[in-house]
C-alpha cells in the first residue's frame, strides 16, 4: 500500500511519492564509477553473447558460491539502464503498470494547477476514469499527454521561428 507525501509550495516533482518508489542518486564518486563499470560489463555480456544467464565471478575470476540467477535478456537490459542512470547520478522513479494518479498528483507532475488538469479532462485532452466522485488518470495517459503537449509546443516554436525568419527579424 502506497502513501502520498504532501508537497510544500515550490517543491519540484518528483518529490511526490505514490505507490511508486523513488531511487535516490548515488552519493559518492566511487559508487557512480562502480555503477558505470557494472553497466558496461552487463551491456558487453548482452551484446556479445546469446547466453540465457550470466554467472558472477569474484575478483580473481573464480565462480562465486552464490546461486546462478537466470534472467530474461529484457530484465538484464533493464538493470543495465538502471546502472547507467545511477552512474550519471540521476534519480529514478519506478512506477507500477496501470498506476493511477489523482488530479492533484497529475497537477504536481505537470507543474500546473489542479483546476487546469480538470479543464484539460473536461476538454477531452486528458483521459481519466471516475471512481465514485473522484477522477483517476493512468500514468501512461499522463505521459501521452505530456508528449503531445511537448510536440505541440515544439511545433508552435518552429512556426514562430519560421515567421520571424520570413519577416527578417532573426539574427
Amino acid at each position: 500500500m502506497g502513501f502520498c507525501k504532501k508537497l510544500s509550495k515550490g517543491q519540484p516533482w518528483p518529490a511526490v511519492w505514490f505507490s511508486a518508489a523513488l531511487i535516490e542518486p548515488l552519493a559518492t564518486d566511487q559508487e557512480a564509477e562502480l555503477a558505470k563499470v557494472a553497466q558496461r560489463c552487463l551491456m558487453a555480456a548482452l551484446d556479445h553473447s546469446r547466453a540465457q544467464r550470466i554467472a558472477l565471478v569474484d575478483e580473481k575470476g573464480a565462480l562465486t558460491d552464490a546461486p546462478v540467477l537466470e534472467l530474461p535478456p529484457q530484465a538484464l537490459r533493464f538493470f543495465a539502464d538502471m546502472l547507467g542512470m545511477m552512474a550519471q547520478r540521476r534519480p529514478v522513479m519506478l512506477v507500477p503498470q496501470n498506476h493511477e494518479l489523482t488530479t492533484q498528483d497529475a497537477a504536481g507532475m505537470l507543474n500546473v494547477s489542479r483546476p487546469f488538469v480538470i479543464k484539460e479532462i473536461e476538454a477531452g485532452r486528458l483521459r481519466c476514469r471516475k471512481v465514485g466522485r473522484h477522477r483517476r488518470i493512468e500514468f501512461e495517459e499522463l505521459r501521452r499527454y505530456q508528449a503531445a503537449q511537448r510536440e505541440q509546443s515544439e511545433k508552435a516554436l518552429q512556426e514562430l521561428a519560421n515567421l520571424s525568419q520570413d519577416l527578417g527579424l532573426g539574427c
